[in-house]
This record gives C-alpha cells, sequence and structure tokens, in this order.
C-alpha cells in the first residue's frame, strides 16, 4: 500500500490537474457558442449560394465551364485534410485521419490513387500525415478565424488555377461536419469536379421563371462557381472549428468528472491507510502498557 505521503500528493496532483481541465472546460465553452453561432448563422447563405449556382445551371443548356468538366484520365488526386491545430479534444482528429487514411488505402486501386497529394490544414493533420507514405504537398497551421477568408480565397484560387491546367484531376474534402455539442461526424466529398452537381439539376422544373442573362448564362456561372467553392469551404472550416470546441468542452468535462472519481478513490484509500496507522499505534501504547 502506498504510503500517507505518497498518496497525499497523488491526490494534490489529481485536484490541480482538475482545476486545469475545468477551466479548459470553460474556455471551450465560450470558444464553442461564438463558433456554432458562426457556422449557424453561415448556413443560410451557403444553401442560398448553392440554390442559386443549381438554379443557373439547370437554365442552361450547354455547359461549357472547365470547374464541370471531367478529365478524360484520372492521373492526380488530390485530398484536403481538416483538423484542429492543438489536441485534448477526444476522437476529434484521430478519427478523421484515421478515416481518411482508410479511405486512401481503400481506393488505391483506382486511377490516380497511387500519385495521390495531400493538403492539410490543422497541425494534428500535419503531423500525422508527415510521418506517413503519402505525399504531403500543403501543410497549414495557425487557424484563426479571423484568416479563414484569406486562406479559402489562396486555396480556392490554386485549386481552379491546378484542375484547369490538368494538373489536378480530381479533389475531395475531408473535414469533422458539425452535427450537434456531442456528434462531429467524419466526412469526406467530392469537390472537383463540379460535374455531379449539374448533372443532378440538369431538368429544369416546371416552375422556374426564364430570365434575360447579362451578358449570358456561361458567363455569369463563371463568376458563381469561384464564389460558391469559397462558401462551401469557408462552410466547412466554420464546421470543422466548432466540432473542435464541442469535442474538446465534452473531453474536457469527462475528465473533470474522471478527475472527480479519482479523488473520491484516492482519499478512501488515504482514509483507510490513516486508520490502519492509527490503530496500529495504538495496539502497540496498549501492547506495551500492558508488558510494564
Amino acid at each position: 500500500m502506498p504510503s500517507l505521503k505518497a498518496l497525499k500528493t497523488r491526490i494534490a496532483s489529481v485536484k490541480s490537474t482538475q482545476q486545469i481541465t475545468r477551466a479548459m472546460k470553460l474556455v471551450a465553452a465560450a470558444k464553442m457558442k461564438r463558433s456554432i453561432d458562426a457556422a449557424l448563422a453561415s448556413r443560410p447563405y451557403s444553401d442560398e449560394v448553392t440554390a442559386v449556382l443549381q438554379s443557373l445551371m439547370a437554365r442552361i443548356d450547354q455547359v461549357d465551364n472547365p470547374l464541370l468538366q471531367e478529365h478524360e484520365e484520372v492521373k492526380k488526386v488530390a485530398l484536403i485534410v481538416m483538423t484542429s491545430d492543438r489536441g485534448l479534444c477526444g476522437g476529434f482528429n484521430n478519427a478523421l485521419i484515421r478515416k481518411a487514411s482508410r479511405w486512401i488505402d481503400a481506393n488505391k486501386s483506382q486511377p490516380g490513387f497511387d500519385n495521390i497529394e495531400l493538403m492539410t490544414y490543422g497541425k494534428k493533420a500535419g503531423d500525422a500525415f508527415r510521418k506517413s507514405e503519402y505525399y504531403l504537398g500543403r501543410a497549414h497551421g495557425d487557424l484563426k478565424p479571423e484568416n479563414f477568408a484569406t486562406m479559402v480565397a489562396e486555396l480556392v484560387q490554386e485549386l481552379c488555377n491546378r484542375y484547369e491546367s490538368g494538373d489536378l484531376d480530381e479533389v475531395y474534402l475531408a473535414y469533422n461536419h458539425f452535427v450537434n455539442t456531442l456528434k462531429q461526424e467524419p466526412t469526406i466529398e467530392k469537390l472537383f469536379p463540379l460535374n455531379e452537381l449539374a448533372n443532378s439539376n440538369d431538368a429544369e422544373p416546371e416552375h422556374l421563371v426564364d430570365f434575360v442573362y447579362e451578358p449570358d448564362q456561361n458567363s455569369i456561372l463563371a463568376q458563381i462557381l469561384p464564389l460558391f467553392l469559397r462558401t462551401r469551404i469557408h462552410q466547412v472550416f466554420l464546421e470543422s472549428t466548432a466540432g473542435e470546441h464541442a469535442a474538446r468542452m465534452t473531453a474536457m468535462d469527462a475528465a473533470s468528472r474522471n478527475a472527480k472519481d479519482v479523488i473520491d478513490r484516492l482519499t478512501l484509500e488515504y482514509n483507510r491507510a490513516r486508520q490502519a496507522a492509527i490503530t496500529s499505534e495504538l495496539v502497540e501504547i496498549v501492547a506495551g502498557a500492558e508488558a510494564l
């Protein structure tokens, strides 16, 4: 059995850890509230941009935008993985990294996946894939909400240029979709080409009114597509940030409760050891008195 001093030191150490986890839980809760508000507030705008794009493509007879055209041969595939910069958020990062790794391994036989390029946002993804066998083309850390607009604009510009030039044939996006405070779903979706979105809306609904377009439909589509991509990726950044803080708050809450259980168990063990020591001293005193 550990000594009384060792138990007392252990109890003090766990109490100190509990104070840290409680503070981290409160900080994460405050950040989570702001992040969720931002993610939910931007969803209507993202949905409306998507609806405008779908409505426009439903009215176009022939789409000739290069971002909507499939390449004849898939030679190069890119996967964008979005995690957090910091840990202590449960399985938020590891679940997505495992899903991305398994998804790549499961598609190795597909054209282009043997030459897949990874683009990571968040230090956790960069650190994980830097040690892997996959090619890491970009590792971006220091994710701050105030820098999201700049990062998204640069990423969309790079992806559009590389896809139009033929340097990339398919682009996928891996992120944690925010469902609620207790649930974040690791998700992988296809970003380029956008032809699947066009094909799903190739028939114009009867209730839609025809418009007169200036200068023409394809020119307007060329302006809408980059806006749609920026909005979609920016929404993913917001969803991932909200999920990170929610996962961290949940993890720190569980850690605080576990610390309380450990403190209760150690306190009970300390009291038993102390009682045993007192009983042993009393027995020695009584035995000494009887000997005299």
